[in-house]
């Protein structure tokens, strides 16, 4: 049975301040080194406001949080009505390198803040939560590196160096940190350094110049002096469908690549996972008699999109679909006979 959604009301989230954070995601995970190894969480939040900006937190950070909110909200010791149920956080885990332990936990609490940000407007406004997801001035004063979870994966950028206006008519943003390219496409660029922008590749991320070089950055990175002009960002939809007690639920989701694009089992795993975070979720296809067909790894992937080409759909759908359902529901698969 899934849980009650706590959606906010609407007429509450107006009434929020507007510093509130309204949604948070891992961009990267940094080892730190002192009397003991560690690893925290590079975490972009966004508030309602509209500004973006990242916090460093360590898994210890969650749980402490966790235990407070349960303690205050939960359905055992919550005082009525400031009642609610939590999204689940991952366990601590005591097998395995700190560093796998890290990146496997990285989809899990990303559907872990995804849920306590859409939690009641009350919850919103705990001050505990609010500190966690507040910008401190350590926050504040550590350099962000590659960011490599917001970069985009397959877009590749145009080349297009004609200027065919004034230096100061041109969009442009300036420096704010060092940046260094992880990969060919990005564009590596000092602290002060004036970039001109050529394209938004998606919201996270830009493509610009300096001097003779081209290549993509983070949007976090730098400060905007003259925007580019305003245009729609083109979205690319997934059809999906989630099987659930007898009832098929039809949900499009919004991804921002190219219909093309051929995922990785992980990757497309991963956003079914952040579309429905308080579900055990499990992939599957429909062929060609319309019985569902369980997807294990890469190399069921082919399959999905050979299927897929058989059908024509809107130009900015993926031309295949997903049938998502429970693990452990076993009844949605036919017998053959």
């Amino acid at each position: 049975m899934s849980l009650p959604r706590q959606l906010r009301d609407e007429s509450d989230f107006d009434q929020l301040p507007e510093d509130v954070a309204v949604s948070a995601h891992i961009a990267d995970v940094e080892e730190k080194r002192g009397f003991t190894v560690y690893y925290a969480f590079v975490i972009e939040v966004k508030t309602k406001g509209g500004s973006k900006y990242f916090i460093y937190r360590r898994y210890s950070q969650f749980f402490t949080l966790h235990a407070k909110l349960e303690l205050n909200y939960g359905p055992e010791n919550g005082i009525p009505p400031y009642v609610c149920i939590l999204p689940v956080l991952p366990p601590k885990i005591y097998v395995g390198s700190k560093n796998e332990i890290a990146e496997s936990r990285i989809p899990l609490l990303n559907a872990y803040m995804k849920g306590l940000l859409n939690s009641p407007v009350w919850l919103l406004l705990d001050e505990d939560l609010r500190v966690f997801f507040c910008q401190t001035v350590f926050d504040s004063e550590r350099i962000p590196r590659g960011l490599r979870r917001l970069r985009p994966q397959t877009r590749k950028i145009k080349q297009n160096t004609q200027h065919v206006c004034s230096d100061m008519d041109r969009p442009r943003a300036e420096a704010l940190f060092d940046f260094k390219g992880n990969a060919a496409p990005e564009l590596s660029f000092k602290s002060g350094d004036v970039i001109y922008l050529l394209s938004q590749i998606n919201r996270d991320w830009l493509e610009g110049t300096v001097g003779d070089r081209t290549g993509i950055f983070p949007h976090s990175f730098v400060r905007i002096i003259k925007d580019l002009p305003e245009e729609q960002y083109s979205v690319s939809l997934l059809r999906c469908y989630f099987h659930d007690d007898d009832i098929c639920h039809i949900r499009d989701i919004s991804v921002e690549e190219d219909v093309r694009k051929c995922p990785s089992y992980k990757e497309l795993l991963d956003l079914i996972r952040n579309e429905f975070p308080d579900v055990d979720v499990v992939l599957n296809m429909q062929d060609n008699e319309g019985e569902l067909i369980r997807l294990m790894d890469n190399s069921d992937m082919d399959l999905l999109i050979t299927q897929g080409k058989r059908k024509t759909r809107a130009g900015n759908y993926f031309p295949w679909e997903l049938h998502v359902t429970r693990n452990g529901d076993l009844d949605i698969y036919g017998t053959g006979s």
